[in-house]
């Protein structure tokens, strides 16, 4: 990804690229192993990340059985109109972790779904906040459906926003 960050002594238009690999492999790679060990493999590099991750520049730090963490450094690209981090970008963010939490305690073969997401926004980011963490858990896993959490965090730690999510499971015909 390459960002010209602006001058501060001028306005002016801003300029962000970005690449991304086939997204259609990472899939296809998620189908051969158990969730967790894919979501090993994509932290690690070996099977390209998601589109989404580069577009809003979000990387997998942790992954555990259960348990995700992701991270983003808030930029200008992330804003809203009146110059804080986009809602959506929030929401893309705990939805990606709750999701993948679920995920990492899947068999291989199997896939999920979100069905809802609730959010509760607590404080603003903004260009310069620092690096943030989101932290995905998994509440609960069933035959068909499971109950997530995320939690992001700022760079002191403290909440900004939090959601729940519940999935629906597809596991592999036996």
């Amino acid at each position: 990804m390459t960002v010209t960050e602006p001058d501060p002594t001028t306005t002016g238009t801003r300029r962000r690229t970005h690449t991304w690999e086939d997204p259609l492999r990472t899939a296809a790679a998620a189908a051969e192993v158990d969730g967790l060990t894919f979501l090993r493999m994509m932290a690690a590099g070996e099977v390209p990340g998601p589109p989404i991750a580069g577009t809003l520049g979000f990387a997998v730090d942790e992954v555990d059985e259960g348990r995700v963490v992701f991270s983003f450094e808030p930029a200008e690209y992330h804003f809203n109109p009146i110059g804080s981090v986009h809602g959506g970008v929030y929401a893309t963010l705990l939805d990606s972790a709750c999701g993948c939490a679920v995920h990492s305690a899947l068999p291989a073969g199997a896939r999920y779904t979100s069905l809802d997401l609730t959010v509760k926004f607590i404080r603003a980011l903004r260009a310069g906040s620092g690096r943030v963490r989101c932290e995905g858990l998994l509440v609960h896993l069933g035959g068909r459906t499971a109950l997530a959490e995320a939690r992001l965090l700022d760079a002191q730690g403290r909440l900004v926003a939090h959601a729940t999510s519940s999935c629906m499971v597809f596991r592999p015909e036996r």
